[in-house]
């Protein structure tokens, strides 16, 4: 990370809520995508709450960070993966599980995730190691630079570019 603040960071610390508007325009749907294709292991947790604890966490926790805008994403992302896995731990600790009940409405899929036969990516992606899965939708799906991916995930910008790489070499296996 940069050792100096940019602009729009150090309004965000002061407090001004245009500045958390840029940062949450250019990172929020980038977060709730990413977040929506990582398992929770509670089906009674969207992406979207995880995405929103993440911003409540990175709200307190600003006067801590220091960089860019651009290396704002990593460190939100990181957040995010952070609460995520331990929402999953907590899952698996409580086990809860839906039942099955005859009166409720059948699901109705999100019109927001459909895309026009993109199904074959979900799986061919679902079908990824977890680290590269990860890898390549940072950098390849939502535009992340390796050192934000590396930011978001915990580990080094090298081992972004590994798994990176053996993620794009899997699928085009899968593809080819």
């Amino acid at each position: 990370m940069a050792e100096r603040d940019d602009a729009l960071v150090a309004a965000a610390k002061a407090g001004d809520p245009e500045a958390w508007r840029a940062l949450h325009r250019a990172h929020a749907g980038r977060l709730v995508a990413w977040l929506s294709t990582r398992p929770s292991g509670d089906s009674m947790v969207a992406a979207e709450d995880v995405a929103a604890e993440a911003w409540l966490v990175a709200a307190a926790r600003i006067a801590d960070f220091h960089g860019t805008a651009d290396d704002f994403a990593g460190w939100l992302f990181g957040i995010a993966r952070k609460i995520s896995g331990a929402t999953q731990r907590r899952s698996q600790r409580r086990r809860t599980e839906p039942r099955e009940v005859a009166d409720h409405l059948p699901p109705v899929p999100d019109p927001t995730l459909v895309l026009d036969g993109g199904d074959w990516v979900r799986e061919a992606l679902a079908a990824l190691p977890a680290r590269e899965r990860d890898a390549v939708g940072l950098v390849d799906g939502l535009g992340l630079d390796n050192q934000g991916a590396a930011a978001a995930l915990g580990i080094s910008a090298v081992a972004v570019r590994v798994a990176r790489h053996r993620g794009l070499r899997r699928l085009r296996g899968l593809i080819g």
